[in-house]
């Protein structure tokens, strides 16, 4: 299984680092253990700087993992999914049982992208996720951009997490990728998808900005967002509307199920507003860049200033360097 990372690494025009070929190689022991019936590994916890590769290294493995009941989904991806169905099951004696045997029946394999926790009310979810995968001694491989300590940040509620993070460090291999390049920076932009995007000062050439009369009230989740304008698969937000308010990671999937390109406008350095708008921000981007969107951002500042001091800013910033700045 090895060489799947290498040749992955060649059809995308670069080769492994000496640090990622150390962590292919351990990937690499997993898969071979995977078919294994009755000892199946527990899995890797992936961390480390941003652009580092974890997310390609992750799916390389996928890819070529030698099990059939696999799923590789995005962290926010997942979670929506699962208070979804919690909802579905609300009438069952345990809605949150019912809802892990629904998402994670016959899988033997899942791949988390992007692992985090910010959300003190998802802290017990989390817990109660981690130890249903390890019961149903499904293979867990999860990138992330922070330690298992560093999880759930707000010294206020870090505490609730520590249960998790202990757990985490007993039953999976804790796994650093170390700090290097930051290969979307220094990559070349492929003109697709998220990285066909764009930050400005003023909307894309193309792009005419919306009307009074094109201001819609979008129904997401049973409620609604004040979307400045609707155009086939376009959606056009202002900041203020879609990140200064109480809106969150599941309200932009849903949006992004439906719109294959966004336009967000006035977006103000972001040290001027408050934690949690920064985080609403930072997660807009996460969604956005893992569903491949097309995102053109029209802000006051450049990006570097736009996110100076600002939360999960690493993340966010080498993601929006994939945008063509003009």
């Amino acid at each position: 299984m090895r060489e799947r990372f290498d040749l992955a690494a060649s059809q995308q025009g670069f080769e492994l680092d000496a640090e990622q070929q150390r962590v292919a190689d351990k990937l690499a022991e997993l898969g071979t253990a995977l078919p294994k019936r009755f000892r199946r590994p527990s899995g890797v916890y992936l961390h480390g700087a941003v652009g580092r590769g974890k997310s390609f290294l992750m799916n390389a493995f996928f890819a070529g993992a030698p099990v059939p009941g696999k799923l590789r989904v995005h962290f926010h991806d997942f979670f929506n999914q699962l208070h979804r169905t919690i909802a579905q099951h609300r009438s069952s004696a345990n809605a949150v049982d019912a809802a892990f045997a629904e998402l994670l029946g016959g899988l033997q394999l899942l791949c988390f992208d992007e692992f985090h926790v910010h959300d003190p009310g998802d802290a017990r979810l989390v817990i109660k996720l981690l130890h249903a995968v390890h019961t149903r001694r499904i293979a867990l491989v999860a990138t992330s951009n922070y330690r298992p300590a560093d999880l759930l940040p707000n010294p206020l509620f870090h505490e609730l997490f520590r249960p998790a993070i202990e757990f985490i460090e007993a039953h999976w291999d804790v796994v650093e990728l170390p700090d290097g390049p930051d290969y979307r920076r220094t990559g070349r932009r492929s003109g697709s998808g998220f990285a066909s995007g764009t930050w400005s000062r003023s909307p894309p050439a193309g792009f005419e900005s919306p009307t009074a009369a094109e201001r819609t009230a979008l129904p997401v989740n049973g409620r609604t967002l004040r979307a400045s304008a609707v155009r086939d698969g376009l959606v056009w937000f202002d900041f203020e509307d879609l990140c200064a308010t109480a809106t969150s990671a599941q309200d932009y999937l849903a949006v992004a199920e439906r719109f294959s390109t966004w336009v967000i406008t006035g977006v103000p350095q972001l040290t001027d507003r408050d934690a949690e708008t920064q985080q609403r921000f930072a997660n807009l981007v996460d969604v956005l860049c893992d569903k491949d969107a097309t995102l053109h951002v029209v802000a006051e500042h450049d990006i570097a200033r736009t996110l100076t001091e600002g939360r999960d800013t690493d993340r966010t910033a080498s993601r929006l360097a994939l945008l063509e700045s003009t």
